[in-house]
């Protein structure tokens, strides 16, 4: 085996065992020790590959969006009935987290109660599930008549509000348990979706 691959492999094995740890602890409560006894790797071998906690975090957060937003995008989902359309979706959602299940906590840490000194750089890693979001909305708004003093730019706008303010809503509460927050995210999501689009839908009489 090529030297390369050896490198390839062992970076791979340190970033499993860190998924696992971080999949059931948060990034404050997630140790390097523990990922050393987890994955039969010594400390050392960690910093060879990895600058510190942060960046092995970081390369866990970034995995965990980047192959969301890949599955998201490898499934069709259509619009021609919005509700339809976001039952799709949030059922992807769920398929995804039921087969990864430690991402849940990753996704949940790191959207809902991420480190504070890593937010700016985690908002930097969801950028491309940020536009798969975006487009998905728009693509639900080709199909729904809006109110008459709503026009595409301001539901573009204030879906942009909604997504900053439900996920602030998530940040300033205290949850002991990643698994509650993470259920409560999504049930909420999948309500407040339906009240944002039909908030906006233009009624038959109007």
């Amino acid at each position: 085996m090529k030297r390369e691959e050896k490198n390839m492999l062992k970076r791979q094995q340190i970033i499993s065992s860190a998924i696992a740890e971080f999949g059931v602890n948060s990034y404050t409560e997630a140790s390097l020790n523990a990922i050393c006894k987890n994955g039969n790797i010594s400390k050392g071998i960690i910093y060879h590959y990895f600058k510190d906690k942060d960046e092995l975090y970081l390369v866990c957060v970034t995995e965990c969006f980047d192959r969301l937003t890949t599955f998201l995008n490898s499934e069709k989902i259509t619009f021609n009935n919005v509700e339809q359309g976001i039952e799709k979706y949030l059922d992807l959602r769920h398929q995804f987290f039921k087969a990864n299940p430690d991402f849940s906590n990753i996704f949940t840490n790191a959207l809902l109660q991420p480190p504070k000194h890593l937010v700016e750089r985690i908002k930097e890693i969801k950028v491309g599930l940020d536009k798969f979001n975006i487009n998905f909305y728009e693509q639900v708004l080709k199909n729904v008549n809006l109110k008459s003093y709503v026009c595409h730019e301001e539901a573009i706008e204030y879906f942009l509000i909604f997504q900053e303010s439900f996920n602030f809503h998530f940040q300033n509460k205290t949850y002991g348990d990643f698994t509650k927050l993470f259920d409560e995210h999504e049930l909420k999501l999948g309500k407040l979706l339906k009240i944002m689009f039909y908030g906006i839908a233009k009624e038959e009489t109007e």
